[in-house]
């Protein structure tokens, strides 16, 4: 079939792609990556089939994107929030806390955080996946350790900086799936306080 001179194919590269790129994600997070289709990731960002496959390449491309994307994001709140003056428990009382905020939000239901809602299943059989799961995994790490170095008396007795930094950052990966499946407000913060004096002795924050 001959195109019409002058009718550019499918939608014109006008639309913003970080915006369409976000609300791909969010199908991807409320479906998972089986689960969705390309009319799915279609119909939320408003660009047809050729648009999105011009834009971001396939629907896997399109997911490692958005996979990235939140990988980036996440490591990045954490550091920020991680650098916050003040005392490492009141520190830690504030990350978790604005964790649970954007673990419990989806217009769909809790969402929990996307990396761990999807790329936990998707890295079974896509090494893609499973390795940028593997450096939001050792980021994470990383990020929490670097600052209990920073003040190690802080820490409870015996506790050492490389052996707080996986506990603390697994702390954050059960209030996201326990949030996923339903936790309230109230039970995510119990499992929040109780890591802090986990990692920090004393009394709950």
């Amino acid at each position: 079939m001959v195109q019409k001179e002058g009718r550019p194919r499918g939608r014109p590269r006008s639309f913003d792609a970080d915006e369409a790129l976000d609300k791909a994600r969010a199908v991807f997070w409320n479906l998972g990556y089986a689960a969705t289709s390309l009319d799915d990731l279609a119909e939320a960002t408003g660009l047809n089939r050729p648009s999105l496959y011009g834009a971001f390449g396939d629907k896997h491309a399109l997911y490692m994107a958005a996979l990235e994307r939140s990988r980036s994001e996440a490591v990045g709140g954490v550091r920020l929030l991680l650098s916050r003056p003040g005392p490492l428990r009141e520190t830690l009382g504030h990350l978790y806390a604005s964790a649970n905020r954007v673990y419990m939000a989806g217009r769909a239901g809790q969402r929990g955080c996307f990396l761990i809602g999807t790329a936990v299943t998707q890295a079974v059989e896509d090494r893609s996946a499973r390795l940028t799961m593997a450096n939001f995994l050792a980021e994470l790490d990383q990020a929490f350790a670097a600052r209990f170095e920073q003040t190690p008396s802080e820490l409870a007795p015996g506790v050492a900086p490389e052996s707080a930094a996986p506990i603390a950052a697994a702390t954050l990966h059960t209030l996201a799936i326990r949030a996923r499946a339903g936790a309230d407000e109230v039970t995510l913060q119990t499992v929040a306080q109780a890591a802090v004096v986990l990692i920090c002795g004393g009394q709950r924050v």
